[in-house]
């Protein structure tokens, strides 16, 4: 929650009466010919890119950047509202979605007060920069009874990537046993993900003058203080610890969500993590050539970057045997096996259907948030260049109070979560 006194004064007078969109019944079902409503925060890139979306309507658009805005306003034939801070947004009584597509120093602070105002929210990948917003983030929507989704969905859909296969066959066979256990996953270039190394931030940027279009002290919002480059704004952000985790942030949710999922692992964590990697800036993000984790049960999640790895690593492996890209298999008859065993459980990935039903969509605030952990795990291991152990239950270091610290950061005043 901020310290701005008339958004405190106006959220506090909305909260109960908005603790589900405007035009859910009494119910608790939205009527099947009501079309729901969209505001978007964050319309650079990401955000302008998901203006149409089945059966809703864009009412409303905010953004710190005078230029984004206008851009995405003119992709809009319909009058909407436009906003230059969040908050106003989420308090349009028209939105019934919140879409957060800000950088992801902003999605914990922003989906928060989302559900606060009783928004459903669709947030971006990654869900959120710290470990310690995520947990904010999900005890927020619990409290609040919103709907939540998180924009990666290879878990439920589409060919995963270079792998050439999509997840839920995948799935099956994990469930059959037939693998046995533990496993390893390799998530590399060689069984078909691309780290995006381009991701990286310059270690010296030279303070430039601040474009009159921007609001840099609102783009920054919790993020330190630190003089304007354009570098460290819009499409290379990533690039910057205090903003992102670069080609890990980037894609870490994309390409882990889908293994927690298959390894059932939804709500829990890796119990330790390994980094191999150059000592990092603390500003700017760099390469590294593996980060490893590993469960309390032996499976592990090794990612190697760049070209790393070997070539003909398999995707999974285990005791009795290995899957490779294009969902090849080297366990003899393993198709004909694998016919008698159950599909995987059906999921709920209908986003509006999870709206107007009050049903968790099929990766919510929850799973997200374990997924997200993996990766901001990696993020710290990364910035302290060193293996480190964690408890999956309190979600936090084991000893090591320098990780912690980067569990639970401090935000710039007046910002707090």
């Amino acid at each position: 929650m901020t310290t701005r006194r008339h958004f405190l004064k106006t959220l506090g007078g909305v909260t109960l009466l908005t603790i589900v969109p405007r035009n859910v019944l009494g119910n608790g079902m939205l009527a099947p010919s009501d079309e729901l409503t969209k505001g978007i925060i964050g319309v650079g890139g990401m955000g302008r890119g998901h203006i149409p979306y089945d059966k809703t309507r864009v009412v409303a658009m905010c953004d710190v950047d005078k230029n984004h805005l206008s851009q995405a306003a003119s992709m809009v034939k319909d009058k909407i509202s436009l906003y230059h801070d969040f908050r106003d947004l989420i308090l349009d009584k028209n939105v019934d979605i919140v879409h957060i597509a800000t950088p992801p120093h902003w999605h914990g602070i922003m989906s928060v007060e989302a559900a606060k105002a009783g928004k459903d929210i669709f947030c971006e990948k990654p869900m959120t920069r710290t470990i310690g917003e995520g947990k904010r983030v999900r005890e927020a929507i619990a409290q609040h009874g919103n709907i939540f989704r998180l924009n990666t969905w290879f878990r439920f859909k589409d060919p995963f990537y270079g792998l050439g296969t999509p997840v839920k066959p995948l799935k099956k066979l994990i469930d059959s046993g037939m693998l046995g256990w533990p496993l390893k996953v390799t998530i590399s270039k060689h069984t078909g993900f691309d780290w995006k190394f381009y991701w990286v931030g310059k270690n010296h940027l030279e303070p430039q003058p601040i474009p009159e279009e921007l609001d840099y002290d609102m783009w920054l919002g919790p993020a330190p203080h630190k003089p304007y480059n354009a570098h460290r704004v819009h499409q290379t952000f990533r690039g910057y610890w205090d903003y992102d985790g670069g080609g890990l942030g980037d894609m870490g949710q994309h390409y882990i969500d889908p293994v927690q999922y298959m390894l059932g692992k939804d709500d829990t964590s890796p119990v330790k993590v390994e980094v191999d990697a150059p000592q990092q800036h603390p500003d700017a993000v760099g390469t590294w050539r593996s980060i490893s984790y590993t469960y309390a049960d032996g499976c592990q999640i090794i990612l190697w970057g760049g070209d790393y790895g070997e070539p003909d690593t398999p995707y999974i492996s285990g005791p009795n045997g290995n899957v490779y890209k294009n969902f090849e298999c080297d366990i003899p008859n393993w198709e004909k096996k694998l016919a008698d065993y159950p599909e995987p459980a059906e999921q709920q990935t209908d986003f509006l259907g999870a709206i107007h039903n009050r049903q968790k969509f099929a990766l919510n605030e929850m799973n997200g948030h374990r997924s997200c952990t993996i990766v901001n795990m990696g993020a710290v291991a990364l910035q302290l260049n060193r293996t480190l152990e964690f408890d999956p239950v309190k979600e936090e270091f084991i000893n090591d109070a320098e990780a912690n610290r980067l569990v639970e950061q401090p935000m710039r005043a007046p910002w707090t979560i």
